[in-house]
C-alpha cells in the first residue's frame, strides 16, 4: 500500500492554467503507472491521463492538447499540468496507483 496526496487545487479564471502534484510515500512511479481521475459534482468519476513506468502517457480526449502528465526523477511525484481550463474542468481530482487513491484536490473554474 502507498499514501498518496494531492495538492495545487485552486480557484482559477477560464483559460488559465494551474498544475497538481500527486506526492507518495515511496517511489511507486518506477514501477507502476500513475493516473490521475476527476469527479465532478453530480457526475462519476472519470479517467482524466495516465504515465506509465517507462514515461509513455495518454489522456481522455477531453483534456488532450490542454492537461500534461509528468513524473520526477525519483518517480515519487506525478504531476498533471492543466492549461486553457475551461469551467467544464471543475471537479476533485484524484491521484491514483493501482489500488490506492488520494484524497483529492479541488479545482473550481469560474470567472
Amino acid at each position: 500500500q502507498v499514501q498518496l496526496e494531492e495538492s495545487g487545487g485552486d480557484l482559477v479564471q477560464p483559460g488559465g492554467s494551474l498544475r497538481l502534484s500527486c506526492a507518495a510515500s515511496r517511489p511507486i512511479f518506477s514501477v507502476n503507472a500513475g493516473r490521475w481521475y476527476r469527479q465532478a459534482p453530480g457526475k462519476t468519476r472519470e479517467w482524466v491521463a495516465t504515465i506509465n513506468r517507462g514515461g509513455y502517457t495518454n489522456y481522455a480526449d477531453s483534456v488532450k492538447g490542454r492537461f500534461t502528465i509528468s513524473r520526477d526523477n525519483a518517480k515519487t511525484t506525478v504531476y498533471l499540468q492543466m492549461n486553457s481550463l475551461k469551467t467544464e474542468d471543475t471537479a476533485i481530482y484524484y491521484c491514483n496507483v493501482v489500488g490506492d487513491w488520494g484524497k483529492g484536490t479541488l479545482v473550481t473554474v469560474s470567472s
